[in-house]
């Protein structure tokens, strides 16, 4: 029994350290590459996909230009008509939440994170019914662009 103490207690800490960073409704992803390179990746695999980038905000910037500090942090807002529009027919309060937006930040130690909407918060969030097929769809998507960002 004492043999699966450690690598069980191992994994406990590794998802509560992740979830330590981690806002309600947001699934956080450790990225182990610095934020702008982590945003251009990101950047790479949505355009390979034919997701359109609205827009890619570098709030870093944005303190410096009032002058104050702000560690590395960029937003890159991106979605596809084709999927959202399904969403806001089941719900259209969602529209609020779209496009889809990731989120990546370097904490105080120098660790970079990927954060995006969990879509089931989301359902939760505007009680979205008959969406499951799409919901699944974008939960596979966003997590395989988290992957491909941050690994």
């Amino acid at each position: 029994m004492n043999f699966l103490i450690k690598p069980v207690s191992f994994v406990l800490v590794l998802v509560l350290g992740s979830l330590a960073h981690a806002a309600d409704g947001l699934i956080v992803v450790k990225s182990n590459h610095g934020v702008a390179e982590t945003a251009d990746r990101l950047e790479a695999v949505l355009q390979e996909k034919g997701m359109k980038i609205m827009n890619r905000i570098n709030h870093a910037a944005g303190a410096d230009s009032a002058g104050m500090e702000l560690r590395p942090t960029e937003l890159v807002i991106f979605g596809n008509p084709k999927v959202g529009t399904p969403l806001m027919q089941c719900a259209q309060s969602v529209a609020v939440d779209l496009p889809q937006k990731a989120l990546i930040w370097e904490d105080e130690q120098g660790q970079v994170w990927f954060g995006y909407n969990d879509p089931a918060y989301l359902k939760a969030r505007h009680t979205i019914e008959g969406c499951d097929e799409v919901l699944g769809k974008v939960n596979n998507a966003l997590a395989n662009f988290a992957e491909a960002a941050t690994k």
